[in-house]
Order: structure tokens, then C-alpha cells, then sequence
């Protein structure tokens, strides 16, 4: 069957195993039994969701299993996952699980869970619960009484974490005289996003801020910023702020339309820290799908890049392990471990906001510190995952393309972390090279696993 966890948490078509009440409530049960390993006394588990219509039946089924193992449940209702990660530490909870499946659409929903320091859940934790749940162990663990759990509904959560995250931006400085767009994507950060930065000073027009179970990610965004970039040339903003379903990501758009992902502002807020001496080690760890103009970028400004496996779990695990403050991915997901335990995307866009503050210039001539590469990403739906290096027709089509690249450029060819779904790069000179090669290997992975 394959290991339940991705590498952010377990996700599928809602209603569909995984992704049913019944299995929710197997990893509610399971995830409060290993909770309550860890320490005496009693124990809570914090609940918060992005806005698809399926997060009722998931934050359901969840309640039931935790409180049936004797945890309590505290309800945050739509919250950010990262702003679940926050309430999770500030509130000293066991663990907090998220129902969201972040930039996909609603009919897809997922479950990660944050363990009661911010942090994801280790792989070890994961297996553990994995392994009660298929094994059939934690059937019957069955607290009785008034051993039994409780539910209670926070009400309180979102302001405690907008005055988080208005404290992550410099107490001397405003938004005063900024206009800002912000496309809230339909989801978590609806609310929020657009109260922190007018309480901030910003003059603030916010789209895609009214979700309705069914329109989460649809078509705006972080994944889609076409809407975005209009309303920014419309209304002469002096920045556009996109943030994905469940608040994670930031992909901005400066004065002018030009779009700018997480590499972008990586490189943006990387310069800002060094030049305030607030970039320990002088480090940005980042992951194998960054640009070669993101690397070459660092290393004009002579900061050292650590490079991961795809994934912000990935990234962070770096981090920690060599003691970088500013890593993330070219999707967005950037995380400053000076101020939160994961990649939080209203977080990143005050750091970039700060930058652009600091520097009196406007985005569009910051953005000049990185020259991308040409780049073309496709993605292949496929209907298994085999190790890619036994597919001898994909392995030689690669050696093809990288041969007519010659040293110009790479080939990168993964699976999803969360998708069935094959994910063929091409970086190289020019547009034409890169589209051609990426549309043949793509052609390639289509027919050998589609």
C-alpha cells in the first residue's frame, strides 16, 4: 500500500481512503495514544482547518477519535497551518493536526500534525501511528468513564496570532503609504491576512477573500495569480500578496505585474539579513528544484546555499541541523526560524514588506538581484510511483537531454510528495531548449507510467 504519511502528512480525495471519517478517526485515536506516551497527566490536541467543505466531516471524525482515547480536543475552526502550529506551542497543547491539503483543490483534503513545539511531527511519530492504525493495535485502547475526552472551541486563536505575526515586523516601522492587493486564495488566511497588514498602516484591497467549501484555490491564489497581477496593474498597487488554501505560501507581484516566487524573495530578504547581520552563518538552505539564477544570485552576494530534498520538512531538517535562519522552496514556502517553526506565508510577506520599506525602492528593482534561468515544470499524472532509475526509457531519455543541454542547464525528474503525480524540470539557455526537452521527457514519463 505504501507509506500513508507524504511528506506533508496524509492526503487524498476527500471521502476516498485515506481520506475518510472513518480512517480520521483511526489517526485521532492513534495520534492521542502516542500524545499520551509522552508525559502523565492530562492531555489536549489542538483541531484547526482551512475552508473546504470537507473539513466538517474530517474535524468530526478526528474529535471523536482523540476524545475516545481519553484527550482532550481544543477547536480552532479555520486557522492558517502555521497559525495552528503557533496556537499548538503558545497554548502548551500535546499536538495540533491541520485539515487542509494546502494548494490543491477542495475535493482533496489532507491531515498533518504538528507536535507540541511547532515543529511536524517526526518521521519516527508518523510511523508509530501508521503502524497502530494498520496493525489494528489501537482497536482496543478504550478509556471509559470520565476518563473519556472533552471538546471545547477556542475563540480567541486569531487574534492571538495576529498579534503573532504583527510582532514579527520591526516595532518601529509601519505600512504607512504602502497599497497592497492580497489574494487570500479563498482560504485560511481570509480573514487575517488583510486585518494584520491594515492594522499595520497599509491601505489594503483584498480578492478571493469570501470562500464558500467549494472555491478554495480555485483558480487564484498562489497557484494562479493571474487575477492578482490584473488587480495589481488596476489599481497601481505598490505590491500583490498571493498565499495558498491553508496560508503556508507567498508568491508576490511587484508594481509593474512581474511575478516573484519564493526564490525571488528568498534572495530579497536573504541580501536584508545579511546586510543586518541577522543571517547566522551566512546560510540559506533551499532545495534541488531552485533556480540556477537563485544559486548564482547567493553566491554574488557571497552567501553559502544548502541544498535538500524537496519538501519543507526537508528544509527544515537542514535548518536545524546546521543552524540556518532562512530556507524554504521556489513555491513559496519559506521559513524564518527566528520567528516561527514552519513556513508561514503572512510571515513572509512581512519580511519581504520590511525589505521593500528598508531599501526605498520599489519591488520591481529589488527583484533585479536574481536573473531566473529559463524553466519549464510539467506535470504527468501517473498511475504508480516505480523507482524512476528502473525505468530505462526515462533514464535515457534524461542522458538525450542533457547531452543537447551540455552543461547549460540540468534535467529533474520526482515524484510528488502528495500527488500522483510526476513532476519533469528542465532548466536551460533558452525558452525554445527548455520547453522542447521538458515536452519530450514529459512525453516520455507519460507513456512509460501514465
Amino acid at each position: 500500500m505504501g507509506r500513508m504519511f507524504g511528506t506533508d502528512g496524509v492526503r487524498g480525495i476527500a471521502n476516498v481512503h485515506p481520506m475518510t471519517a472513518e480512517m480520521a478517526l483511526e489517526i485521532g485515536r492513534a495520534t492521542a495514544y502516542v500524545c499520551k506516551k509522552q508525559k502523565a497527566g492530562r492531555h489536549t490536541i489542538v483541531i484547526g482547518k482551512d475552508t473546504r467543505v470537507s473539513g466538517y466531516m474530517l474535524e468530526s471524525a478526528l474529535t471523536a477519535g482523540i476524545c475516545s482515547m481519553g484527550v482532550d480536543v481544543l477547536l480552532i475552526g479555520p486557522m492558517s497551518t502555521p497559525g495552528i502550529a503557533f496556537i499548538t506551542r503558545s497554548m502548551r497543547a500535546d499536538a495540533g493536526l491541520v485539515i487542509s491539503a494546502s494548494h490543491n483543490p477542495y475535493q482533496d483534503n489532507g491531515i498533518k500534525i504538528f507536535s507540541r513545539n511547532g515543529f511536524k511531527l517526526p518521521d519516527a511519530d508518523e510511523d508509530e501511528i501508521e503502524d497502530l492504525i494498520t496493525s489494528g493495535r489501537i482497536k482496543d485502547i478504550r478509556p471509559t468513564a470520565d476518563e473519556i475526552g472533552k471538546a471545547h472551541r477556542i475563540d480567541d486563536a486569531t487574534g492571538r496570532y495576529i498579534v503573532f505575526c504583527k510582532n514579527t515586523f520591526p516595532e518601529d516601522q509601519t505600512l504607512e503609504g504602502m497599497k497592497i492587493a492580497i489574494d487570500c486564495a479563498n482560504g485560511a488566511t481570509y480573514k487575517m491576512a488583510p486585518i494584520i497588514m491594515s492594522e499595520l498602516g497599509a491601505a489594503v484591497d483584498a480578492i478571493h477573500c469570501e470562500p464558500n467549501g467549494t472555491n478554495i484555490n480555485d483558480h487564484c491564489g498562489s497557484q494562479h495569480v493571474e487575477d492578482l497581477v490584473a488587480r495589481v496593474r488596476e489599481i497601481k498597487a505598490d505590491v500583490g500578496l498571493a498565499f495558498d488554501g491553508d496560508g503556508d505560501r507567498l508568491v508576490a507581484v511587484d508594481e509593474n505585474g512581474g511575478v516573484l516566487t519564493g526564490d525571488h524573495i528568498m534572495a530579497v530578504c536573504a541580501r536584508m539579513y545579511k546586510e543586518l547581520g541577522l543571517l547566522k552563518d551566512n546560510l540559506v538552505i533551499t532545495t534541488v528544484m531552485s533556480n540556477f539564477g537563485f544559486f548564482a544570485a547567493l553566491r554574488k552576494m557571497g552567501i553559502r546555499e544548502g541544498v535538500s530534498k524537496v519538501g519543507d520538512r526537508y528544509v527544515l531538517e537542514m535548518m536545524r541541523e546546521k543552524g540556518a535562519v532562512l530556507g524554504g522552496e521556489d513555491s513559496g514556502h519559506v521559513i524564518f526560524l527566528n520567528h516561527h517553526t514552519t513556513g508561514d506565508g503572512i510571515i513572509t510577506a512581512l519580511q519581504l514588506l520590511w525589505a521593500i520599506k528598508r531599501s526605498k525602492q520599489p519591488l520591481s528593482e529589488l527583484a533585479r538581484i536574481m536573473t531566473p534561468s529559463p524553466q519549464k515544470i510539467i506535470n504527468v499524472n501517473v498511475k504508480s510511483k516505480p523507482p524512476l532509475e528502473e525505468l530505462a526509457e526515462v533514464q535515457s531519455a534524461t542522458r538525450e537531454a542533457e547531452a543537447e543541454l551540455n552543461g547549460k542547464g540540468r534535467v529533474l525528474i520526482r515524484y510528488s510528495g502528495t500527488q500522483s503525480m510526476c513532476r519533469v524540470m528542465v532548466e536551460g539557455p533558452t525558452e525554445e531548449l527548455t520547453l522542447r526537452l521538458t515536452q519530450r521527457l514529459a512525453d516520455v514519463v507519460q507513456k512509460c507510467i501514465g
